[in-house]
C-alpha cells in the first residue's frame, strides 16, 4: 500500500513538473474575457454579452475606460478593469480590434407588426427630419458596419443587447464622454421606437467583409465626445 502511494506521489510530482508553461501573450491573457463575449470575443449565446472580435479600436477603448471610470454601468465589467491603467486598457482594444473573423447568421427575432418594422428600418435609414433626429447610417456608415477608429458597428448584435443599451441611455446609468450623442438621440426616442430600431437591426445580415469604413461621406449630425471627425480625420474636443 505504502509503496502504491509513493507511485501516485511520484507520478504527481513529474505530471506536474512535465507540464508546458503557460504562454504570457496578450491573447492568453484576455482569456477571461471570452468566458462572457465567446470565444475570440464572438460574442456569447446568451443574447446580452455583444461580440467585441473587430470593433474600431479607439471605440473599445472607451468603452473600457466608461467602465472603469464609472460613465458604464457593469460591476463585473468595472472590478475586472478598475486596476487597469489607460495603457493596458489600449493594448486590449486593439487586440481584439485586430481579429478579423467572421459573423454568425443573425438569430430569427419575434416578429414586427409591418408598420413598426418600416417604422424601424426608416429611422435607422433615414433618421426623422422633422424632429430633428439624425439616422443611424450617418455616423455609423452607410453599411452599419461602424467607422474607424471610434464609431461601432451596429449588425450582428442581439436584439436584448440592443434595447438594453438604448434604454441605459434613455435612463442615464450608460454614458459616454461628452458631448453624448447617443443620449441625445435615445431620449428622443420612443419605447416602441426603440424595440423597432433594435428589432430591424438584429434580423439583418451582416455584409462580408465587415470591416468598419474608414470615412463617412458628410460630417457627423451631432456633435459627439471622443469621437474624430472622419472627414477630416481631426479629433473634436470634448466638452
Amino acid at each position: 500500500m505504502k509503496f502504491l502511494l509513493v507511485l501516485i506521489l511520484l507520478g504527481t510530482v513529474f505530471g506536474a513538473r512535465a507540464a508546458p508553461p503557460v504562454p504570457d501573450t496578450i491573447a492568453q491573457r484576455l482569456q477571461a474575457c471570452t468566458g462572457c463575449h465567446g470565444k475570440e470575443g464572438r460574442a456569447a449565446r446568451d443574447g446580452y454579452h455583444p461580440r467585441i472580435a473587430g470593433k474600431p479600436a479607439d471605440y473599445l477603448h472607451h468603452q473600457l475606460q466608461g467602465f472603469r471610470d464609472g460613465r458604464r454601468q457593469y460591476a463585473l465589467m468595472t472590478g475586472l478593469l478598475d486596476p487597469l491603467s489607460d495603457a493596458y486598457l489600449r493594448e486590449i482594444a486593439a487586440y481584439f480590434s485586430s481579429l478579423d473573423l467572421p459573423y454568425s447568421p443573425p438569430a430569427p427575432g419575434p416578429a414586427l407588426p409591418a408598420e413598426l418594422a418600416r417604422r424601424g428600418e426608416a429611422l435607422t435609414r433615414d433618421g426623422d427630419p422633422a424632429r430633428k433626429l439624425p439616422a443611424c447610417a450617418q455616423c455609423h456608415g452607410s453599411a452599419l458596419t461602424g467607422v474607424a477608429p471610434a464609431i461601432p458597428g451596429l449588425l450582428g448584435l442581439p436584439r436584448d443587447y440592443l434595447v438594453a443599451q438604448l434604454g441605459a441611455w434613455r435612463t442615464g446609468t450608460r454614458r459616454a464622454l461628452a458631448p453624448d450623442c447617443m443620449a441625445q438621440v435615445a431620449q428622443a426616442l420612443t419605447a416602441d421606437e426603440v424595440g423597432a430600431i433594435a428589432q430591424w437591426l438584429a434580423v439583418q445580415p451582416v455584409p462580408e467583409p465587415a470591416h468598419p469604413a474608414s470615412t463617412l461621406p458628410a460630417a457627423l449630425p451631432i456633435a459627439c465626445g471622443g469621437v474624430p471627425d472622419v472627414t477630416s480625420n481631426v479629433t473634436k474636443v470634448a466638452r
